[in-house]
């Protein structure tokens, strides 16, 4: 097989809508629930209708097999009812969003039925994306760095931190970029800032905030534009960690940043985070100081924290990066007494928190699509 060469914008008829839309979303939605569960469809930001299980594009090798793997993983979740695609430009040396890319476009040629914005496109901005593969050597990377970004003025290298990670305003307009160019879509749905919190090691939180509120005030132009619907902030550790621990974010401090840079009618959307049944943190954990009615401040889980502040919560690692494909407890079996397999009540359990709007589910093999899109037509999400 030859190399999945990078798309180009795909052909879209005049008038046509360019991004997910509540119309496009609830028309996909219609043609598929009668084969799903009632229950596996919710309502993101903008009245969007999202698929409960979104496909994750992050592991794999960078290697053209891997690749056409990706793609038609994509076009059978797509097919079968998942209509959410998670990436990042860093992911696969930039293979991951090609492969997203090249997915969508045989998608919308394929015979007119699903159209644009039928279906949410999520990706991230934050580590330098490399070029279909690492450099061999240290120097070499050296050298990628000051071609790709120092020369043409993207990034200097005091804004690079860990070697690898930047907020600076003028590197993640250059990710974004890239990211709609590999994509092959004129606005990507959902831009997150990817894991904010890499840079607590070597920054002050106070400057932290402020590298954060200079993004927003970007992504807010963005949106503007047209070249995003929205953004979030897309995390590890960060919000699951509580007060006072190394590398902890506040949804709080984040929601007032958007607030500062655009008022109440912000984009700032949603967060993702890991959730899973090996890491419990995002529900059950208190790591969010919240304003109490009657003063003072109390401590919440971060899912339910974001709720309470109108964010979407988009669960990462939901299967905690196939550790609970199989050998899960009995108790758990129990709870899901329909589901064939345990990757499937793994995410059903995601899916079934309050709180949660998308699991996110990394696929790359048919069978993994075919197996959760089977539970999504059992059900099984325990009622939400």
């Amino acid at each position: 097989m030859g190399p999945v060469s990078a798309p180009t914008s795909p052909a879209v008829p005049a008038g046509a809508a360019q991004r997910a839309t509540p119309a496009g979303t609830a028309a996909y939605e219609g043609g598929r629930a009668p084969r799903l569960a009632p229950d596996f469809f919710r309502t993101m930001a903008g009245g969007l209708r999202a698929s409960g299980i979104g496909l994750g594009t992050y592991l794999g090798a960078d290697t053209d097999a891997d690749d056409h793997r990706y793609t038609m993983a994509i076009r059978a979740a797509v097919d079968g009812g998942i209509n959410v695609i998670d990436t990042a430009v860093n992911y696969r040396c930039q293979r991951s969003e090609r492969a997203v890319g090249r997915a969508l476009q045989l998608l919308l040629a394929r015979d007119g039925a699903l159209t644009r914005d039928q279906f949410v496109v999520s990706t991230k901005g934050g580590y330098v994306p490399l070029e279909d593969c690492p450099p061999a050597t240290a120097e070499g990377y050296q050298g990628y760095l000051r071609r790709e970004f120092f020369a043409p003025r993207m990034l200097s290298p005091a804004e690079l931190v860990g070697g690898g990670h930047s907020l600076a305003p003028a590197f993640i307009a250059d990710c974004l970029r890239r990211s709609r160019e590999n994509l092959g879509l004129g606005t990507i749905d959902l831009y997150y800032v990817h894991n904010p919190e890499q840079q607590l090691p070597t920054v002050p939180y106070d400057e932290l905030l402020g590298r954060v509120r200079a993004v927003f005030e970007l992504l807010e132009e963005k949106v503007s534009a047209g070249e995003i619907g929205s953004y979030g902030v897309a995390t590890w550790n960060g919000l699951r960690v509580p007060p006072g621990t190394r590398g902890h974010l506040s949804l709080v401090d984040l929601v007032r940043l958007a607030r500062e840079v655009a008022g109440e009618g912000h984009h700032f959307t949603t967060v993702q985070l890991p959730v899973n049944l090996a890491m419990p943190e995002g529900f059950r954990l208190g790591t969010q100081a919240m304003a109490g009615d009657a003063g003072g401040e109390h401590l919440l889980p971060a899912v339910q924290a974001a709720a309470e502040l109108g964010l979407d919560v988009v669960a990462s690692a939901s299967l905690a990066q196939g550790r609970l494909a199989d050998g899960l407890p009995p108790t758990i079996r129990e709870l899901f007494p329909a589901l064939e397999t345990d990757a499937q009540r793994a995410a059903a359990f995601v899916r079934s928190l309050p709180g949660v709007t998308v699991a996110l589910v990394g696929m790359k093999e048919l069978a993994h699509v075919e197996e959760q899109v089977r539970g999504a037509r059992i059900g099984g999400s325990g009622g939400r």
